[in-house]
């Protein structure tokens, strides 16, 4: 386990959504970057992770994945607006306001959708966004080209 927590492996369980909201809160709010210490003993070994960019499957590439995210940012915060439970089903939707070392801060809009496991881990985590259009959106000139080229294309 991280971060010497005297816990055993059964204690870490996702209790309701308030309690993964209180988690996932702590993850990006720690001084600008994110930490994901306090949250991954909650996560199964054997975690599915998909977004727009990649699929992971276990624990090491998830925690490999995470430590990515904390050398490419240059500071990530996030916004968590809604959280809502059917059973072991879990969505929160959020607002993650992410700086890059050399670009402007872009805001990304998105929902995840977590997964518990009978022993109510996270076995499961896709997260939903617009991963371009949210970044690009930040860029002048650029934006209205990209949005008239969605709206022709795709609207």
């Amino acid at each position: 386990m991280t971060g010497g927590s005297s816990l055993s492996s059964s204690e870490y369980r996702i209790r309701d959504k308030q309690h993964l909201k209180e988690l996932w809160s702590n993850t990006y709010n720690t001084e600008g970057k994110p930490d994901w210490s306090h949250i991954i003993p909650y996560y199964d070994e054997t975690i599915i992770f998909r977004d727009s960019v990649q699929e992971i499957r276990g624990i090491e590439e998830f925690k490999a994945m995470t430590e990515r995210l904390v050398e490419r940012s240059g500071n990530l915060e996030m916004n968590i607006k809604n959280v809502q439970q059917d059973d072991r089903i879990l969505f929160l939707e959020w607002e993650m306001t992410l700086s890059f070392k050399k670009y402007p801060s872009s805001i990304l809009y998105g929902v995840s959708r977590v997964t518990l496991n009978e022993m109510d881990k996270i076995i499961e985590q896709r997260d939903y966004y617009d991963l371009w259009g949210d970044i690009f959106d930040n860029i002048p000139k650029f934006s209205v080209m990209y949005r008239k080229f969605m709206k022709k294309k795709f609207g």
